[in-house]
């Protein structure tokens, strides 16, 4: 299949470059464009065609998709760069990064104001999704440029859904992100609990997989190696979405509920440890390693215990 549509694709890293080959693989000229360069060569490798800026990029596409680390660099990227100014009114602004809610409405804004359309849309799948092309996408915006971006969006991913006005997918993002990271914290200290008992990982999984514990956490990402030989606790932990980022978006929900005055002690107390977590010997790590810290800061429990059966 091939289509007129000409994307602007600026953020190529881990989730961005997958996400821009399924486009180019489904027929979309798409123009990339990335700080890093041996992210540019990959996506060079996948079809993608170099744009020297992200402006240059944007100077001629129908549909620009950023996704990027922070709502700063969103902010700084549209207006203080020039990438809103650099593009043809009426363009698609589609935003897949993960950032504030209060960021994502003031791009919104600034598209709006330069005359152009747009959509918060984060994800979810991590690169595993990515590279599928089986990611979720939270959407934000009115329903003519989520419309718009939806034969895109079935592209890079198997659903989407639009959750409301600008900011809404942020906010659907960061909410299911801290039901996300209290969950894998709650499935990680039962099977260090189990450990001590005596249990099996593999009779836990057993169990808990087929009772009222089953959830995500313990069924796709299990974060003891063997009962789910798929999950990244059978790759030493290499991330498929890394703790670091799992601590970014508790940030963000952390910093949401503060604003909204949310008794909320379980998603605090989460981004607290992913914090830690991240900034020590996550920093590298799938976010379902947090297993070993819990593991490493109970006395009856040691890393050679690790995935072995009682």
């Amino acid at each position: 299949m091939t289509t007129t549509t000409t994307v602007a694709f600026i953020g190529l890293g881990h989730m961005g470059g997958p996400m821009a080959a399924n486009l180019v693989r489904a027929g979309y000229r798409v123009l990339g464009h990335d700080l890093v360069e041996s992210c540019l060569a990959a996506a060079e490798e996948s079809g993608v065609e170099r744009a020297k800026s992200a402006t240059e990029a944007a100077a001629v596409a129908d549909v620009v998709i950023t996704m990027l680390p922070a709502g700063r660099h969103v902010l700084s990227l549209y207006g203080q760069e020039g990438l809103l100014e650099a593009a043809r009114p009426g363009t698609l602004f589609v935003d897949c990064s993960t950032i504030d809610v209060a960021d994502s409405r003031a791009a919104h804004a600034a598209a709006a104001a330069t005359g152009h359309r747009s959509l918060d849309a984060p994800v979810s799948g991590g690169v595993v999704g990515a590279e599928a092309g089986t990611l979720t996408f939270m959407a934000g915006g009115d329903e003519a440029a989520f419309t718009a971006a939806e034969p895109l969006l079935s592209v890079m991913g198997k659903k989407a859904v639009h959750c409301g006005g600008a900011g809404a997918g942020q906010a659907a993002k960061i909410c299911n992100n801290m039901i996300l990271g209290v969950s894998m914290i709650a499935v990680s200290e039962a099977f260090v609990l189990a450990e001590s008992l005596g249990l099996s990982d593999q009779a836990l999984y057993d169990v808990a997989s087929a009772a009222s514990g089953q959830c995500w956490a313990l069924t796709v990402n299990c974060p003891v190696p063997g009962p789910v030989p798929t999950s990244p606790a059978n790759r030493d932990y290499r991330p498929g979405f890394a703790a670091p980022l799992m601590a970014k978006d508790l940030g963000l929900a952390a910093n949401a509920l503060r604003a909204g005055g949310i008794d909320a002690e379980l998603g605090l107390r989460a981004a607290e440890l992913y914090a830690r977590f991240a900034e020590g010997a996550g920093a590298d790590q799938d976010f379902s390693g947090i297993v070993r810290a819990i593991r490493a800061a109970s006395p009856q429990t040691t890393e050679t215990q690790e995935g072995t059966p009682a």
